[in-house]
Parts: structure tokens; sequence; C-alpha cells
């Protein structure tokens, strides 16, 4: 099943770069989204169709005996639809919409005020193109995956104390190791795309990239991806406990988020030009990181031994070498990368290399807890190879 699965997802891949290549923009997007829930569709029924025996229901665990279950039927009371559904419905609808607004709300001032020139256009939507790969292939799959595995063990909109014991305990042992990976996984970015920015897009896109405001654009976008990485993580938590209320009224703050970032937008952008851009959004993700932070808050506020920010942070071994990687690798750049050639660029990468290594050798050494969390989720090959580095650096270190 899981490769039938894979196979079909890569069509659907091809299918979209190839429709992609037309003109109609909309015709593409919607044979894509077609092509999408068909595979949805066959996936299902190629479940259901080898699973009638009781364990093999057991096995696949789907909410549904039939296919015919997942299409609208009449209940008891001739409805087609749950009312329940159909609101909650209705407010992620309009929450999307927000957050449509949210997400290109920059293309929007840019286009109706014209704060800056188009050429610092072109150069803005490549390097957000490219900052967004790792948002869409590493932060997004995370937050699709634990927003289902949340969503699963909490009832929504219930207080803690009325949730299943088990359950509570498993969440307050994820949450945390998760937001401690994806802020290790942000903070490598961060410390190490300063001094890498220009290098990378010198070799992306010439001297037409790295001359001008793009390496500026590209390290500002990294702190960027680093509260986008937490709110990430946050809001897929808060999303999965909150009740069809808490969404209504989670949606009037989002309209004050929106006009929130298109303000600091236009203000910011009149004295920074495009960066100002980025710091727009680095606002608008603060504050949708406070507001997830404080629900989180008042959700587990009566276990009180509960430290689920506390138990993300870091430890400061780890921080001191990020910190030091992001010295030396800066420090580097200004000697190689100055008039050096390419073997300056490859002492660069090598200065970079011989940081990183020492990053992993300290979250080896430093985060134990995050280790075996992300170990219980790999296969066993690389659980042995990772338990056997783990014991030669702390070996060494002894």
């Amino acid at each position: 099943c899981v490769c039938v699965c894979v196979l079909c997802v890569c069509v659907c891949v091809h299918i979209r770069t190839y429709v992609c290549t037309c003109t109609h923009t909309h015709t593409s997007q919607l044979a894509y989204s077609i092509a999408y829930t068909l595979i949805y569709y066959g996936y299902f029924s190629h479940v259901l169709s080898h699973s009638s025996a009781p364990k093999r229901q057991k096995q696949h665990r789907l909410p549904m005996a039939t296919l015919a279950d997942v299409f609208p039927k009449p209940d008891g009371a001739k409805r087609w639809f749950s009312p329940e559904m159909v609101r909650l419905a209705w407010s992620f609808f309009k929450q999307s919409f927000l957050k449509q607004i949210l997400t290109d709300g920059e293309r929007y001032v840019m286009t109706i005020l014209g704060v800056i020139s188009f050429a610092e256009q072109g150069v803005y939507d490549i390097i957000g193109n490219l900052g967004s790969l790792v948002a869409r292939f590493i932060f997004l799959p995370i937050e699709e995956s634990f927003y289902v595995f949340f969503a699963g063990l909490l009832f929504r909109g219930e207080p803690i104390h009325r949730q299943k014991k088990e359950a509570v305990e498993l969440v307050v042992e994820t949450l945390p190791m998760l937001l401690k990976f994806v802020l290790m996984v942000a903070l490598t970015i961060l410390a190490f795309g300063y001094a890498y920015s220009f290098m990378a897009l010198d070799i992306y896109g010439g001297p037409l990239l790295s001359q001008g405001l793009g390496p500026t654009l590209l390290r500002w976008y990294c702190v960027y991806v680093l509260l986008l990485s937490v709110n990430g993580v946050t809001e897929c938590f808060v999303f999965a406990a909150m009740s069809q209320a808490d969404v209504d009224r989670y949606n009037g703050k989002m309209l004050l988020f929106s006009l929130l970032f298109l303000s600091s937008s236009v203000l910011l952008t009149n004295f920074l030009g495009s960066v100002g851009f980025i710091m727009a959004n680095c606002v608008n993700m603060a504050a949708r990181i406070c507001h997830s932070c404080y629900f989180i808050r008042c959700y587990f506020a009566p276990r009180r031994e509960c430290s689920i920010f506390t138990s993300a942070l870091p430890s400061p071994p780890v921080l001191l070498s990020f910190a030091l990687s992001f010295i030396l690798t800066a420090s580097s750049e200004l000697v190689f990368c100055k008039d050096a050639g390419v073997f300056g660029q490859v002492a660069h990468v090598l200065v970079g290399c011989l940081c990183l290594s020492g990053v992993g050798a300290a979250i080896l050494l430093w985060e134990p807890a995050l280790c075996s969390f992300l170990l219980s989720r790999l296969p066993s090959r690389a659980v042995a190879m990772v338990t056997r580095l783990q014991g030669v650096f702390l070996r060494t270190s002894q």
C-alpha cells in the first residue's frame, strides 16, 4: 500500500509539473486538485478492499467501513451534513481566507502601492521562493503530520482534565521535543545561512543575485525561518485542541494580525525597502507565536509540573556551538571569500563542514532526550548507526 501511495504521489507531481507549463494557471491547479483527490480515493478503495478480515481492519484503522462512508448521506433527521461540521468548516474557510492575505499580502502591497521597483520585486520573489523551500519540504510535512497526531489524541475543545491521561502524557512528552527539533533545524539555518547566503546565490544566479540586495534578503529570511518553524508547531497543536468557538474567536484575531502585517509592511518598506517585507513577516509571526504560546500555557495550566517551553529550549552547550559556528563561518567568509577564487570558496565550505560537525557532536552529547525522540521514529539501521556515533562522542569527551 505504501508503494502504491508513493507511486501515485509521484505520478501526481509529474502531472502537476506538466500541466503547470501551460498558460492557464487556474486550469492546472484544478487538474492537480482533482488528481490529488482521486489518488486519495483510490488509496482508500485499495485499503478497504483488502481488509475484510477483522485483523486487517485493525491494521489500517480507517474511520470507515466502505468507500461510500466518505460521501454525504442523510442521517436519522434526514440531514445530509452535520451542522457542527458545517460550522467548523466555515470557520476554517474564513481562517484560510485571512491566511491567504497574510501569505501573499506583501504582493498586494507591492502591486497596489509600488513601494519597490520591479527589479527589486523580481529579486524578492526569487529569494522568497528559495527561502520557502525549507518550509515546504521540512516544516510543512512535520506540521501536517503532527496536527493529525494531536487531533487524534485530544478531544477538540475539552479542557486538559477531561482528556485521557495517557493521551495527555504523550502530548506533554512529544510537544517539547517537536519544538526543540524544529528549533535545532532553524538555528542551523540561521547560524550557517548568514555566511553562505552570498555563495549560494552566486552559484544559483551569478552576480545578478549575489551583488545586489539578494544576500541581505536571504540572511533576513533565515531569521524569518526561525520564527516560521516555531509558529508552525505551536499552531498545529493549537488548531488540534481548539473548539469551534475558539476557532471563530481566532479568526477575529487573524484579522488583527492581517492589519498588523499590512501596516508594518507599508511602514517598514518606506524605510528599509525589500527587507521591510521580511521584517513585517517576522512581526506577524512573532504576534502569532505569542498568541499560540498563551493558548498552550492556559491549556496546560492545571498541570503546573508541565514545562513545555522550558523543555523545548536547547541546552547551553548546544546554543554555544551555534554561536561559535556563526562567528567562525562569518569570519571565514571575510577571510576566504574576498577575491580568493575557487580555493577560497572550498576553504570556506570546509570551515562550514567542520562547524556543522561540531554542532552535530554537541547535539549528540547534550541532547540525549531529543536523540531518543528522533531515534524512535527512524529505521533500525539508522538507530544503530546514530547510537554508535553517540557512544564514540561520549568516549571521546570522557
